[in-house]
């Protein structure tokens, strides 16, 4: 009898154990459920807010692209749209935003645009929620600014000979400009001044000034008649002595008169006579330069000679001109 009491009592302890381990059971997954209601499903992504802004840093080809983007959360890319019409047809480089729940500035800059062309862009967002098309705005770009190249030719060049100055105006409208050649003589100290008549550019923006009879070094530059005035660099000329040479024979064997002028006069300036081997000068002999009139001076020497060229070295120090050869001389 005392046998059955305590199966009975043991029988009753596990049916307790195992009805409050059915009862925890029911509690934790009516918790769960209660925790999924109030969470719910995981939230889709939502596409980026997208503002297209301003315009900033315009010139005639490039320009800076603004705007703002929200990316609601998730990293978010971003690239403009650009072109001469709302089809737009350019696109610029994509950028990205991390992901955040508020508004960025954003900006990038697009070139190889055209001068004076009003340009239609606008913001594009791309997320995992979508795509978000900016409104459309324009700006227009600007005129090329006036610029001046000039090149002075041949330079250097001999005494009495014609320089020509050729150049172009580029920009915006280049063609039928009035420009204007100035010169400043060699020391360069008396400035710029005018020199013959304006020209007007061609259709190209192209000019040629003719000078004759080039004296002295010279340095010049082109100007333009524009308010402000477009002032191109300076191109510096320079004129080389003018040197004619000759040869004699002499009585003496193996020997020969070099002899001839320069011009402008450059009294006291030294003269060498240059036999040409294998593409150099060695020196034959050499003398200075005498007077012969107001406008030149002449040189004579007696040198032993071997048959082939030589030529004649004026060195010009310090004056309006350079040194200079002469031409060549055979000797047969």
């Amino acid at each position: 009898m005392r046998a059955f009491d305590r199966a009975g009592r043991g029988a009753g302890r596990t049916a307790r154990r195992v009805g409050g381990a059915r009862r925890w059971g029911q509690a934790g997954a009516l918790a769960v459920v209660t925790a999924l209601a109030v969470a719910g499903p995981a939230q889709a992504a939502v596409k980026p807010a997208v503002n297209t802004g301003g315009a900033k840093s315009v010139t005639y080809n490039s320009a800076t692209l603004g705007g703002t983007i929200n990316p609601q959360g998730s990293a978010t890319s971003y690239y403009f749209q650009y072109g001469p019409t709302r089809a737009y047809g350019g696109q610029s480089a994509i950028a990205l935003v991390s992901g955040g729940a508020k508004a960025v500035p954003v900006a990038l800059a697009v070139g190889g645009l055209q001068p004076l062309t009003i340009y239609h862009y606008r913001l594009v967002g791309v997320n995992a929620g979508g795509t978000t098309l900016g409104s459309d705005h324009t700006f227009q770009t600007t005129r090329v600014p006036l610029s001046l190249a000039i090149l002075a030719s041949p330079n250097p060049v001999v005494f009495g000979g014609p320089v020509v100055i050729q150049g172009t105006l580029s920009g915006t409208n280049n063609a039928g400009r009035q420009v204007i050649l100035q010169g400043n003589a060699f020391p360069f100290t008396a400035g710029f001044v005018n020199i013959g008549n304006p020209e007007l550019t061609n259709a190209t923006g192209g000019f040629s000034f003719t000078l004759l009879g080039a004296s002295t070094t010279e340095q010049f530059r082109v100007v333009t008649t524009t308010n402000p005035p477009v002032i191109s660099p300076v191109a510096t000329e320079s004129v080389a002595v003018k040197v004619s040479s000759h040869v004699a024979r002499t009585r003496r064997h193996g020997f020969a008169r070099i002899y001839g002028t320069v011009t402008p006069a450059e009294n006291g300036a030294q003269v060498g006579m240059l036999r040409i081997v294998k593409g150099r000068g060695v020196l034959a002999g050499g003398t200075v330069l005498k007077p012969r009139d107001a406008t030149s001076s002449t040189f004579s020497r007696v040198v032993r000679v071997h048959k082939g060229v030589y030529r004649v070295l004026v060195r010009v120090v310090g004056a309006g001109q350079i040194s200079s050869y002469g031409q060549p001389l055979l000797i047969k």
